[in-house]
């Protein structure tokens, strides 16, 4: 029982405050008060549309949302959401596309699995899918998955993504995007030992830490200021009855949001204050800016207790990675043993999530691969999602990426299309 109970408070509060929300609503908003011209009753019903919407979102994975893109033939293709390979944690699934025939291009997308789901990147493959066929990993709210599946830790993650890529083929280009960066670059290591003929054909990471020492953020501070026990007693919870992985030690969804929220409370504060009024104006919608933005933002999903510790002992503390002492399954992984991948890392100048430096420390690792097979970007100006869902992606980045696929996948160029600003 240890953890479950405060497992439990925290689903209790968010599940009473969305029920205030809702029942404010509904009691401001009887014809009966048509007539009155109070402002507050304006008010309490905005407030508690949106208090009822944001705490009901925590536990609702978001949609794709992907129905269709536009050919060069100008007709619309539909698009499935298709499962490739299915694992307890997370699957491969694809974007497919009908009638198309398969693409040049096959793009692995890595999501992370840092307290979002993977439809954090939605935009990114719609941007992805009219010049690739895309893939990404779908990893699963560890709340759903029952004990009898068994642990899962940084090993388990990558010897999911050498699982992936095995199933995928050697003419496949993986995008791994902020946490799993590291995670990729050591699972095509594995591969480059135990499978040659199974490597990718590039690999690019953005924003992520594989070298979280090389400049410091408040993400690798918090790192190093707390020890792993403290991280154990404070972080992590037992799930709850009311889910199918009651009795799993995760570090909970809800406990991430708060510290999310923290980062920037001001911010956030003036969002939702400024949502309210916007509602009780009549100024809002079911889809406008601020409900499109925080529908995924509040969506949050556990992550095993196993995972979130042996990333912050082993990545983090102990840069497992960046040492060159990273082990599998019993296996050491030697990141030198890379030689016929070509590396590509993108960063922003403005991330404070993953700063400049760590990402890009990779290709100085990459001692067996040769510079002309190696690439850096950093954009000017962007933060962390800037780096690989916002404008900078879309206008910059994108076509930086699709063109050193080009270059390194051999055979004839397809054509890059421009991006929507």
């Amino acid at each position: 029982m240890k953890y479950m109970l405060s497992y439990d408070l925290m689903e209790t509060a968010r599940n009473t405050n969305a029920w205030m929300g809702a029942t404010a609503r509904a009691m401001a908003s009887y014809p009966a008060f048509a007539l009155s011209m109070n402002p507050w009753l304006k008010l309490t019903a905005a407030w508690g549309e949106v208090a009822e919407r944001s705490f009901e979102r925590m536990i609702v994975k978001p949609d794709w949302g992907i129905r269709s893109i536009v050919g060069p033939d100008g007709q619309d293709h539909l698009i499935d959401v298709k499962p490739v390979v299915e694992k307890p944690f997370g699957d491969l699934v694809q974007f497919f596309v009908r009638r198309r025939a398969p693409m040049a291009r096959k793009v692995l997308l890595v999501a992370p699995m840092s307290g979002h789901y993977a439809t954090l990147l939605r935009s990114t493959v719609n941007s992805l899918l009219p010049d690739a066929d895309v893939y990404i990993t779908d990893w699963h709210n560890a709340r759903d998955i029952p004990v009898s599946a068994g642990k899962f830790d940084v090993e388990d993650y990558t010897l999911y993504l050498v699982e992936f890529m095995r199933a995928l083929g050697p003419d496949t280009h993986v995008i791994a995007v902020c946490q799993p960066a590291p995670l990729a670059l050591a699972a095509t290591a594995y591969l480059a030992q135990e499978d040659p003929a199974a490597q990718p054909k590039t690999l690019t990471l953005i924003g992520g830490p594989v070298d979280p020492d090389a400049a410091a953020t408040d993400v690798t501070d918090f790192g190093r200021r707390v020890t792993m026990g403290q991280l154990e007693q404070f972080a992590v919870q037992r799930v709850g009855f009311k889910y199918k992985g009651a009795g799993r030690m995760v570090y909970p969804g809800l406990l991430q949001l708060q510290s999310f929220i923290s980062m920037n409370m001001e911010r956030h504060s003036k969002a939702f204050s400024e949502q309210i009024m916007r509602v009780a104006q009549g100024q809002a919608s079911d889809h406008d800016s601020h409900n499109r933005f925080y529908d995924e933002y509040l969506a949050v999903m556990d992550m095993t207790a196993e995972f979130y510790l042996s990333t912050v002992e082993r990545i983090f503390k102990g840069r497992e990675i960046a040492r060159n002492a990273f082990v599998v399954d019993g296996r050491k992984v030697d990141i030198a043993a890379i030689t016929k991948v070509a590396v590509m890392t993108v960063e922003g100048s403005h991330d404070d999530i993953s700063a400049p430096g760590q990402c890009v420390a990779a290709l100085d690792m990459l001692t067996g691969v040769p510079d002309s097979m190696k690439a850096q970007h950093l954009e000017d100006g962007a933060g962390h999602y800037g780096i690989f869902a916002g404008r900078s992606w879309r206008l910059n980045i994108r076509p930086l990426v699709l063109g050193f696929i080009d270059k390194h996948a051999g055979g004839k160029k397809p054509k890059v299309q421009l991006a929507a600003g």
